[in-house]
């Protein structure tokens, strides 16, 4: 799993709290440009996106995303709740959406389901 999001103390808490529900972070990214790289390099299987970020939104980096060979399952996340976004959602690259406050092992396992490359 990578966790994107441009707060450093988001992206440490999630990596610490999924890792002891069983995820293994394999690593962080701050931007959506560095998310693209650190995925190709790191290839996770699930990809923990922010909505909003400093350079190119979460919408954009999982339409990116979804472009690749083998794609990872992207959740997008964000502090502000579903209804901000509408029917970007619907529309998003991505097999799900939670708010940051409701993140949890069980939530994410719960959005993965499903998912072809959802892990064990």
């Amino acid at each position: 799993m990578l966790v994107v999001d441009d707060h450093p103390d988001f992206r440490a808490a999630a990596s610490a709290l999924l890792a002891a529900e069983g995820f293994e972070v394999v690593g962080v990214a701050a931007s959506g440009q560095e998310a693209v790289v650190v995925i190709s390099a790191l290839q996770p299987d699930v990809v923990l996106l922010d909505i909003r970020l400093p350079d190119l939104d979460g919408f954009a980096v999982a339409a990116q995303i979804a472009e690749l060979a083998d794609p990872p399952a992207v959740v997008l996340v964000s502090s502000r709740g579903a209804g901000t976004y509408g029917p970007r959602l619907g529309r998003a690259a991505a097999v799900g959406f939670m708010a940051k406050s409701e993140l949890s092992g069980a939530a994410l396992r719960r959005l993965l389901d499903g998912s072809p490359r959802a892990p064990a």
